[in-house]
């Protein structure tokens, strides 16, 4: 019973890892001005950013772009109880809105900003690496028109605090090391992001077993071997 449940864990973790596209860009929480921005290090590639945002937060993001690049962003929001209405505003400023402005503040007005336009709590997306399901907000698509740096700016402007995923680029760029490095990670961060401790508990029931039931069964032959061994030296006639 215990290595059925086993090989049903590892089956059902090989099965889904494929499905999560976006590498994971974890971030110590600083990213709160254009001069502290988190760098995506390549807009094109597909990467997720899970944060907290509290009331009155802006966070900052940079890349560099090229004119003509195909340019995708998008935010999520976790199926959670109170995040029903959440939705930050995302930003996206363009160097030529840096240049002309001295004040972050003022950078604020930007080129375009991206407002939540459907309904709540909006439709579902479910996520199979990580088993979460989560609310889609607004999507941006659109063509780079300059050489630079850009920023994107999520930033609360209804007086609202919770959690959302940024997602930046289409293009998958896994390698092989990724599956037991990256993912393992991600998926860590994926159920603390989400408050699933008890995923993450069961995870280490099942990694104890794994390492307690080899052993186990290793000292249970060692005993009977040297069982058997006492009583052929205790009856020759064996």
């Amino acid at each position: 019973m215990k290595k059925a449940i086993l090989f049903v864990f590892v089956l059902g973790f090989l099965v889904t890892t494929p499905a999560f596209g976006h590498k994971l860009i974890t971030h110590d929480d600083s990213h709160r001005s254009l001069e502290t921005a988190l760098v995506i290090p390549d807009h094109k590639i597909s990467w997720a950013i899970y944060e907290n945002l509290d009331t009155g937060d802006t966070k900052f993001y940079t890349f560099e772009a090229k004119k003509g690049d195909s340019f995708y962003a998008s935010i999520v929001v976790p199926k959670i109880q109170g995040l029903e209405e959440y939705s930050p505003t995302l930003i996206l400023m363009d160097p030529r809105t840096i240049q002309s402005s001295n004040e972050a503040n003022e950078g604020l007005l930007s080129t375009e900003k991206f407002l939540y336009e459907g309904s709540y709590p909006g439709r579902e997306f479910y996520e199979p690496f990580g088993q979460v399901t989560y609310w889609e907000r607004q999507e941006v698509k659109l063509t780079i028109p300059s050489d630079g740096q850009y920023y994107i700016i999520v930033v609360d402007e209804k007086n609202q605090s919770g959690k959302y995923s940024l997602a930046v680029g289409t293009i998958e760029d896994f390698s092989g090391s990724d599956f037991v490095t990256i993912l393992p990670q991600a998926w860590f961060e994926t159920k603390i992001f989400v408050n699933d401790y008890s995923a993450i508990g069961i995870f280490f029931f099942v990694l104890a077993l794994l390492i307690l039931v080899p052993i186990f069964l290793i000292i249970r032959r060692m005993r009977n071997k040297k069982g058997v061994m006492t009583i052929k030296e205790n009856n020759p006639k064996y």
